[in-house]
């Protein structure tokens, strides 16, 4: 069944380990997610960006997709499913509507009060249902789904400490330094702002942007507080060289049925996943 992140987080949060947050995009990258899930016994959240919705046509179809897709895998390790970067009190609610057992509404964007006053309501809104949500402050740089930021605008630890304390969010994404994307050179994150807001706010950390920030790093904020870890583009980006090379290595008419193609680039992404898991420390928790 699907759970909201609340439990699960907190679980992580107070034995030091993370929960990965993979994005979907397709009926074979649900199955592909929720199959390592549950061979590695490991809980899972998977993320549905702006852009997917669209593309998989809508929260309802999507819930559909994955409540079925986790019957037929007999599925039996905590999954949640969640709106990545909702961007309004709307989104969100039509999320929750459909099914989802979590979202995330990305107010950064907003002058700190708004964030604030719509992030309370969604809460409020969403707890009543069994519903987690995550809220963000700062600014993540990158480019996800069209939104660009160019630079990193680190939070506000009064920022957090408010908001955490007059929401009673269930988790953080707290810009420090991570970015949306591919890096370009190493990734520098803020730890000892991350120790501070984490000290302060006493609940599960979201790093965004996991992809390019090497291995230490990502251990280092897992044991800052940090139980959530979202990484998308090196998943991405996997297929698509898979599926480059598949297609330069063989005969065009060689080449005749999109399952296979679409399977065939997504067993390396399965490895991916199965080795942040790993890293994160997930694995064997259920």
């Amino acid at each position: 069944m699907l759970v909201s992140m609340k439990e699960m987080l907190n679980e992580a949060y107070k034995q030091h380990y993370a929960v990965g947050q993979f994005n979907i995009n397709n009926l074979e990258w649900v199955a592909t997610v929720l199959k390592t899930a549950k061979e590695n016994r490991s809980p899972a959240i998977l993320g549905v960006s702006g852009g997917t919705i669209k593309h998989m046509l809508g929260f309802n179809t999507i819930y559909a997709i994955v409540k079925n897709a986790m019957d037929y895998l007999d599925i039996d390790v905590p999954i949640a499913l969640q709106l990545d970067h909702g961007q309004s009190y709307e989104s969100c609610f039509e999320a929750i509507k459909a099914g989802f057992s979590s979202v995330m509404f990305d107010g950064s964007h907003l002058p700190f009060e708004e964030n604030l006053e719509i992030t309370k309501r969604i809460v409020d809104y969403a707890h009543k249902r069994g519903v987690s949500v995550e809220a963000e402050l700062g600014t993540i740089a990158g480019s996800e789904d069209g939104i660009v930021n160019s630079q990193v605008i680190y939070a506000d630890p009064n920022h957090c400490l408010k908001l955490v304390k007059e929401t009673d969010v269930d988790c953080l994404a707290a810009a420090l330094g991570s970015t949306h994307g591919l890096y370009k050179g190493k990734a520098k994150l803020g730890f000892n702002e991350m120790q501070h807001i984490s000290n302060l706010i006493n609940i599960p950390l979201v790093l965004h942007g996991g992809t390019g920030i090497c291995d230490e790093d990502m251990l280092h904020a897992i044991r800052l507080g940090t139980a959530k870890i979202n990484v998308n583009t090196e998943n991405m980006y996997t297929w698509c060289v898979t599926v480059g090379h598949l297609f330069a290595q063989q005969k065009e008419h060689d080449i005749n049925d999109p399952r296979k193609v679409i399977n065939q680039g997504l067993k390396p992404v399965a490895e991916k996943i199965s080795e942040r898991m790993r890293l994160f420390g997930s694995i064997n928790r259920y």
